[in-house]
């Protein structure tokens, strides 16, 4: 890696970069100018460019505090399944029986659980709680949603579990509609390949119809009136919501037409929405919004090439529907650890991340000679130097280090993609709160190239 002076001199666009780089030292003052220019932005969307990473995890925490402490944001919504972190969010707003966060975690309890049963998590989750103790009223609280669309069991449950409580003739009605999960158990893969290879008849009519009942009755639901009534109807409704789409969902994967990944992000993206318009009707002022996701899902998706084959991303429908009061940001790495599993379904390992590609994103910003910084795009220096298709690294649960340019690189341009991009260039893997021995040992032997 050059030196800071050799690069500070070079005339090209190297040198422009570092001249535009904001060092992060782990100081207080690190992100002050990035929070100038987040300003009064009502969503920050914040990536990673692995779901396995110390340093993305860590960072993000840091970013997000101050944007809760000092920015008025009002909830961090997650790339995890909406029931899973209702468990959290009761935990943080002290609503809850769990007294640890290690077990407020417990329902992220698939594939791959690392994700949010990791040690930084926990440290943010207890920060979080910590920060709401100081907060009197309910509708002040800052809270703990997600985002995703894979709980079609558990989200059945909580749609019964709730009209048990106020409606128990509609409880037996959700019940009766639901059952037409149970010749596949309410799993969704499981009900995507009956629809496709056993004739098995879709859900879709009794999913619809769960959810058009329960926003029908709802005025009847909130008659109770107050903040606890409409914010338990509203995750109610989004739990129906969340078997609707995951129905559609799981039906795609098998028999095509728009592509799941689309579906997917377009109902976090709708999720969001839902958030923005139900804490701002409950809390105290327009609701702001921190989201944790991966680079692939906040950055946007037309400054790629999987943008121009038709691929839409969270980040790019944020932008489309809220304008410049969406701020993305990315985060890149050179080389360093990262948590992964060596193929879906299988236990974490400890891997060794490659140095970047010669052509990458990455490997550019590794020359700029700087451990750890933060760029603006907006900056004309920077948007000269990062304009343009390069190729990008995206590790998510997945990790194969033989096969990396195929598995995990697409093209991209950054500057476009990204409103701020944090280079933290040697990073560690993300300890999980459920280590094995496999992740304790570190990676296989055999996935180093012959040779070496």
């Amino acid at each position: 890696m050059r030196s800071v002076e050799a690069v500070g001199a070079d005339r090209g666009p190297l040198g422009g970069l570092a001249a535009a780089a904001h060092l992060i030292h782990g100081s207080p003052t690190d992100y002050d100018a990035l929070l100038g220019l987040i300003g009064d932005r009502r969503v920050v969307l914040i990536g990673e460019a692995s779901h396995g990473t110390h340093d993305f995890y860590a960072e993000r925490a840091r970013i997000t505090r101050r944007l809760i402490a000092e920015r008025g944001f009002t909830a961090v919504a997650i790339e995890g399944d909406w029931p899973d972190a209702t468990r959290v969010d009761r935990y943080v707003t002290g609503g809850a029986r769990d007294t640890r966060a290690q077990d407020a975690l417990a329902d992220f309890a698939r594939f791959p659980a690392w994700m949010w049963r990791n040690r930084d998590v926990v440290a943010f989750v207890d920060w979080l709680r910590a920060e709401n103790a100081n907060r009197a009223d309910p509708a002040t609280k800052a809270r703990f949603f997600g985002l995703d669309l894979y709980s079609l069991r558990s989200s059945m449950e909580a749609v019964v579990a709730y009209l048990d409580g106020v409606d128990p003739q509609a409880a037996r009605r959700a019940r009766e509609r639901y059952a037409c999960f149970d010749h596949v158990g309410a799993e969704g893969q499981s009900y995507g390949y009956a629809l496709a290879h056993e004739g098995a008849l879709p859900c879709e009519g009794e999913v619809v119809a769960q959810l058009v009942e329960l926003r029908r009755r709802a005025g009847a639901y909130l008659s109770r009136d107050g903040w606890s009534a409409r914010d338990q109807q509203f995750v109610a409704e989004q739990n129906a919501v969340v078997v609707r789409d995951a129905e559609e969902y799981y039906q795609q994967m098998y028999r095509g037409g728009e592509s799941s990944w689309n579906l997917r992000d377009r109902h976090m993206a709708r999720t969001l929405g839902a958030l923005l318009d139900h804490l701002s009707r409950v809390g105290a002022r327009p609701a702001k919004i921190v989201v944790w996701e991966h680079n692939s899902h906040v950055g946007d998706a037309r400054a790629t090439t999987k943008g121009v084959r038709g691929q839409i991303t969270v980040g790019q429908l944020a932008r489309e529907a809220l304008g410049d009061d969406a701020f993305l940001i990315g985060m890149t790495t050179y080389d360093g650890e990262v948590t992964a599993a060596p193929d879906w379904g299988r236990p974490a390992h400890r891997w060794r991340v490659r140095p970047a590609l010669p052509d990458s994103h990455e490997a550019f910003l590794h020359d700029v000679g700087m451990p750890r910084f933060w760029l603006a795009t907006s900056e004309p220096a920077v948007r000269a130097a990062l304009t343009g298709p390069r190729l990008e690294r995206a590790i998510g649960v997945v990790y194969r280090p033989l096969h990396e340019r195929q598995s995990h690189y697409f093209l991209s341009d950054l500057a476009r993609r990204f409103d701020a991009v944090l280079h933290l260039d040697r990073t560690e893997a993300l300890e999980p709160l459920d280590r094995s021995p496999l992740w304790d040992v570190g990676e296989p032997p055999e996935t180093f190239p012959s040779g070496f």
